[in-house]
């Protein structure tokens, strides 16, 4: 199918998520502010959103954590889906619509309440660890435990989905497998134009791995057998420089959900994948309950 072509399918041996959101419009809330007070700060027009900072020993820093969760909803219980920024991005910077659209969902009784978390994981990491910084110890074992003392996340604190966007996409899976390495299995992951690069000289102008053989123990191309059967829920633009990675992905990982629709690598793709994310989420979290 060619890059002008539009696609969004349930792969045959999953079922069919509905998305009717296409149409909802992005409404940023401006998380650019250099707050750096370590209470946790409710925004301006965002009742839904708090900012915190708190110190990493896994990324030996600060780091903001952004919790979103919907309208009208007390906190205190929600399961979490944890959001994985992007390269050069930031927990502030995860937000634009999906309080939004999070509410919206939950309000119309599409999905069950939960609450998005995005905590900073470094410019240039791809959520993996650097000497003296080690932001997938952070996800794995601090923000539970950050949760837990919050009164959200599951048992122990523990996120039940993870989803990111580029780098944060590749996190995203590179976490899901850590967890079912763990034996403890996320119930869904959820990624949009996930960074899967090709080849090592691609990969390598990024400066993000020591070496070829790093990147390859990470690479979540060639390890998707490692998801084992995690729901999966894909979408990339037919326009982005990652879209013959996230093709190979869909191919080999036949996720529940996979989207090539026209788009590029930018805010105006993601403003169109990420409502419908945010209801793949909520219907993975819905199923898992009546289990």
């Amino acid at each position: 199918m060619g890059d002008g072509e539009s696609r969004g399918r349930m792969l045959s041996r999953r079922s069919v998520l509905a998305s009717g959101v296409a149409g909802l419009g992005a409404l940023g809330i401006g998380l650019t502010a250099d707050l750096d007070s370590r209470p946790a700060v409710q925004l301006a027009d965002a009742s839904n959103v708090f900012m915190e900072q708190v110190y990493s020993q896994a990324r030996n820093c600060p780091v903001h954590l952004v919790t979103m969760y919907p309208k009208g909803v007390a906190r205190e219980g929600l399961p979490v889906c944890l959001m994985l920024h992007g390269r050069f991005g930031d927990a502030r910077k995860s937000a634009g619509g999906l309080p939004n659209w999070l509410s919206d969902s939950v309000a119309a009784g599409r999905i069950p309440p939960f609450a998005f978390l995005a905590v900073d994981g470094g410019g240039n990491s791809y959520w993996h660890r650097w000497p003296g910084d080690d932001p997938m110890w952070m996800l794995l074992d601090e923000v539970p435990r950050w949760l837990a003392e919050r009164g959200l996340g599951g048992e122990g604190g523990r996120p039940f989905a993870a989803a990111g966007i580029s780098m944060g996409g590749f996190g995203a899976l590179l976490y899901a497998r850590r967890r079912r390495e763990q034996g403890d299995p996320l119930s869904a992951a959820a990624v949009v134009s996930p960074a899967l690069i090709t080849s090592w000289l691609e990969m390598s102008k990024r400066r993000a791995f020591a070496n070829e053989a790093e990147w390859a123990e990470m690479d979540p191309l060639r390890h998707i057998g490692a998801l084992g059967d995690l729901p999966l829920g894909v979408w990339c633009g037919t326009e982005d420089r990652f879209i013959d990675g996230t093709r190979r992905f869909i191919d080999a990982a036949q996720p529940e959900y996979a989207s090539t629709t026209p788009g590029g690598h930018n805010s105006r793709y993601y403003r169109k994948a990420l409502p419908e994310l945010v209801d793949f989420v909520g219907t993975q979290l819905a199923r898992s309950s009546d289990r």
